[in-house]
């Protein structure tokens, strides 16, 4: 594996289990020091443990990303215990299977919380930090729901509508301190929560297979795939890209055909 992270720190929220557990595990193997935050500590402490083990530096750290407050104290812990800053991963996102009626607005708040006000803090309090260390890298983890829609998830799909927007206003204020801001888009990626949902709507195994249908590569996506993307844009290799997004789908979107409703509704390109 290459170290094109050498002595880098990075934040990744969510990082506990799912996409941004594979990310934090491809940035470490890239020479990282990451640290994972998550609000399931038990399994974020374990994920940390076994990235250590692997031969990699990392900490986990308890954070709400929906909290000034806790925000505030996971980029001081990074700091703190690394020495400084230069990537932070927004990752951390849930999906609400719910129409517009039948959401509450404590429903709706939520997702928004979780899956945009959390991008606008992190983001916050990493910046001084990127400055100090003459620049950085932000990355977004955004979905193809960003670009199309999905039947019942009209938060999570606005939400991630909004995640890409910021994107590129980040990108464009920040462009001149040497911080570069981008986006992941996955698609039908193999994650604890793409298999909660397919399992509510009835057997998780069958569902996904249907699923892959509609995807022209005919493959699954998984969370090592995303951390190795993320990777390359924290890189100086990616020197020249922001305020973009890269989408990972196997294709998924560039096809016209819809999905059935009830498959639509039970399963989003999980975390």
């Amino acid at each position: 594996m290459m170290a094109r992270l050498q002595n880098k720190v990075a934040i990744v929220t969510g990082a506990a289990q799912g996409i941004g557990l594979g990310i934090a595990r491809v940035l470490a193997q890239e020479g990282a020091q990451v640290v994972l935050s998550d609000l399931q500590d038990a399994a974020g402490s374990e994920a940390a443990a076994a990235i250590q083990a692997a031969g990699g530096l990392a900490i986990y750290h308890h954070a709400d990303v929906t909290s000034e407050s806790e925000i505030v104290n996971l980029v001081g812990a990074a700091v703190d215990h690394f020495g400084r800053l230069d990537i932070v991963v927004n990752n951390a996102g849930i999906v609400a299977v719910q129409t517009v009626e039948e959401s509450s607005v404590a429903d709706w708040d939520r997702v928004m919380a979780v899956n945009v006000r959390a991008i606008f803090l992190t983001t916050k309090y990493a910046l001084p930090h990127l400055r100090r260390a003459g620049g950085g890298s932000i990355v977004i983890v955004a979905s193809v729901s960003s670009m199309v829609a999905q039947q019942g998830t009209p938060a999570y799909c606005a939400s991630k509508g909004a995640a890409l927007m910021l994107t590129k206003s980040l990108a464009l204020d920040y462009a001149p301190e040497n911080i570069r801001v981008n986006a992941i888009c996955p698609g039908i990626t193999d994650t604890p929560m793409l298999r909660y949902h397919a399992g509510h709507a009835g057997d998780a195994e069958v569902l996904l297979q249907q699923r892959l249908q509609r995807v022209p590569t005919g493959k699954m996506l998984y969370p090592e795939d995303m951390g190795r993307v993320a990777a390359f844009l924290c890189s100086d290799d990616a020197a020249g890209i922001t305020g973009t997004s890269l989408v990972v789908d196997g294709g998924y979107i560039a096809c016209a055909e819809f999905s059935p409703p009830a498959l639509s509704q039970s399963m989003q390109s999980g975390r």
